[in-house]
């Protein structure tokens, strides 16, 4: 008889038979997921540090890091304990409240999306039934944190930087909002949850990709942008702004708007993989995954979610592998250039693919 208890209520129970009191494993339960989703997230940006500098150098036909552990594997970790030991260092002139919360206002909207990410069946911190709507709702935050890091530092090209950056924002979250809701449309519901189950009717021939192919072009251009990724790096361009919001910045700071950038472009890579390639979903058409496996409930939930985080990730490393392709074969693009792309392009593009998607979607009902 396969048991009909939670996964929550099996983990709490082993904790329990083990002598620790009920509230102490209720609090690990609640307290582990989002440590795990911390330590996973760090992992990842090092996985992506480390994937960015070979294929860069393969791209340019040369090594890369090599030395520091096998293939430079903890390149990446060297670089990061660099940055904690060396000088933190404030503006005479800056203001220092200000330069000290600026890159701490853009890294926590970034760990907070983490939240509603569904990793795999039974793998999400927050199954909020608003999941898309608190991303765009938090996500809009990191810039503001760009606009006082710049602000704050008293330098010309940090507020440059800066300004560029909330100019870009602004420009290109409102076609990114639209091509989710287009997927929130035909998903008829705001749960990330949700838009995964959703996908995998069908299989592979579920995927949203399939169904919007032009809010898939558009979502991918406006990732990068967010990310602030090449073609679209014009905030911290090092050939003018020598390193735009970043300038005056150094140390642990920094390192909190390193860390920051590749935290967004791993979260932006997972939301294609949720919204657009079925999230933790590669089952063969019109199979019936329904099955009753004869083996410990436990052991099954444990390896039904290591295999969809790993179908999850796999599927947003090939957009992070696209991203950094991107950054060595597309030049920097103008700051008109840019916004012109961005509000007269993407813009029309990404709501005429809304109103084509409802219109079709009345049609339907």
């Amino acid at each position: 008889m396969i048991s009909t208890m939670t996964l929550e209520g099996r983990f709490i129970n082993s904790f329990i038979q083990l002598g620790i009191p009920k509230e102490i494993a209720q609090f690990i339960w609640i307290s582990l997921p989002i440590l795990l989703v911390i330590i996973g997230a760090t992992l990842g940006v090092l996985v992506i540090v480390w994937l960015e500098r070979k294929i860069s150098a393969a791209v340019q036909q040369r090594i890369g890091p090599e030395y520091a552990g096998p293939l430079g594997v903890i390149q990446a970790l060297a670089d990061g304990l660099k940055l904690v030991l060396k000088e933190d260092i404030i503006p005479a002139k800056g203001d220092t409240w200000l330069f000290t919360f600026g890159p701490a206002i853009v890294v926590i909207p970034v760990v907070l999306s983490y939240l509603v990410v569904p990793f795999a069946p039974n793998l999400i911190v927050a199954d909020i039934g608003l999941g898309i709507f608190f991303w765009l709702a938090i996500s809009s935050v990191a810039p503001m944190g760009l606009l006082i890091a710049g602000y704050g530092s008293n330098n010309k090209y940090s507020f440059l930087g800066a300004l560029r950056a909330a100019a870009q924002a602004i420009s290109y979250e409102i076609p990114l909002a639209l091509c989710v809701l287009a997927i929130v449309l035909l998903s008829h519901s705001l749960s990330t949850v949700d838009i995964v189950e959703q996908q995998a009717k069908f299989g592979i021939l579920g995927w949203n990709i399939w169904r919007q192919p032009i809010g898939f072009i558009a979502f991918l251009i406006a990732s990068l942008a967010e990310c602030e990724r090449l073609p679209f790096d014009l905030p911290e361009a090092e050939e003018e702004l020598v390193a735009g919001y970043q300038t005056e910045y150094c140390g642990i700071k920094f390192g909190l708007f390193y860390v920051g950038s590749y935290l967004n472009l791993l979260v932006s890579a997972l939301f294609v993989s949720v919204l657009y390639l079925g999230g933790w979903n590669l089952s063969i058409p019109f199979f019936d995954t329904n099955i009753n496996w004869d083996f410990n409930q436990t052991l099954v939930d444990i390896l039904t979610m290591v295999l969809g985080l790993a179908v999850t990730l796999a599927k947003a490393y090939l957009f992070l592998f696209l991203s950094i392709l991107t950054r060595w074969t597309l030049p920097r693009v103008r700051m008109d250039q840019l916004l012109d792309l961005g509000w007269k392009f993407l813009l029309p593009v990404s709501l005429g693919n809304l109103l084509l998607t409802a219109s079709f979607q009345i049609v339907i009902l």
